[in-house]
């Protein structure tokens, strides 16, 4: 294969984690590729994300987005749609290599953003929020040796995406307290978390103009509906065992996923 061109190199190694993806749980892992695949930059991670969906024929139904630091810069994959639940979902723990799970609050937008426009300043995305929702991320990575992963191949692989479970929503109130709200996450009644809330991002209302920018740069519209996750509370839950994750954010109804 010629890796001459970022299109090629973009589009091999998509279909290389579109076919570990849609592989179940360990038999999908993949161990080490050619060095040759390796994104040489963020720019080219997200060639990639955009050429694995197209590969999965799947629309976007939304995106994470997140940040190491309350000051960091962002980074962020789009989610396929046929991994976003907006209820509670059951769905097969031996579908994901080393799952984590992850609690988050995640935000719908209520208008489209056209391709080419912008850019949007924080207060013309936050003005677009239709709702607030607690969601669940599964983590999943298509590399078996996940964490000890190279950054790029994780952005790659739509930073370690598996399934998105979206709780109801609430109408968005800009005095809600996105940096530290109170929570329980709970994995079959028993606690999965027990440290302070935060986010490591800080308010992650920050997170959203960045999303919206990167994608109509790209020539990708952002449409009403979009739900955006926008990083973990909790850090990362690893389950031993199928059971029954639930998670519980003051002022937002309940979310729920059962692994079997």
């Amino acid at each position: 294969m010629s890796v001459a061109s970022v299109t090629d190199k973009a589009a091999e190694l998509a279909a290389q984690l579109v076919a570990a993806r849609t592989a179940n749980g360990a038999d999908g892992a993949l161990d080490a590729l050619a060095p040759a695949l390796r994104p040489a930059s963020a720019d080219e991670a997200y060639d990639v994300q955009h050429a694995s969906l197209r590969a999965l024929g799947a629309a976007i139904a939304g995106w994470k987005v997140g940040a190491k630091s309350v000051d960091g810069p962002a980074q962020g994959a789009p989610l396929p749609s046929a991994g976003v639940f907006r209820k509670p979902a059951t769905l097969p723990r031996a579908a994901f290599a080393k799952p984590g799970l992850e609690l988050e609050i995640a935000f719908t937008l209520g208008r489209r953003f056209d391709a080419h426009s912008g850019p949007y300043d924080d207060a013309a995305v936050t003005d677009a929020i239709a709702s607030v929702h607690a969601a669940i991320e599964v983590v999943a990575s298509r590399f078996r040796a996940w964490p000890d992963v190279d950054r790029l191949w994780q952005l790659a692989d739509l930073q370690n995406h598996g399934a998105l479970i979206v709780g109801d929503g609430v109408r968005y109130d800009a005095a809600y307290p996105f940096a530290s709200p109170q929570l329980r996450f709970t994995f079959d009644g028993a606690s999965a978390f027990d440290g302070v809330p935060a986010n490591p991002a800080g308010d992650p209302r920050r997170l959203l103009a960045w999303v919206v920018n990167h994608s109509v740069a790209r020539g990708v519209a952002v449409e009403a509906g979009t739900v955006i996750t926008a990083g973990t509370y909790t850090g990362l839950y690893a389950p031993s065992s199928p059971g029954v994750a639930r998670g519980q954010i003051d002022g937002l109804p309940p979310v729920q996923l059962t692994l079997v």
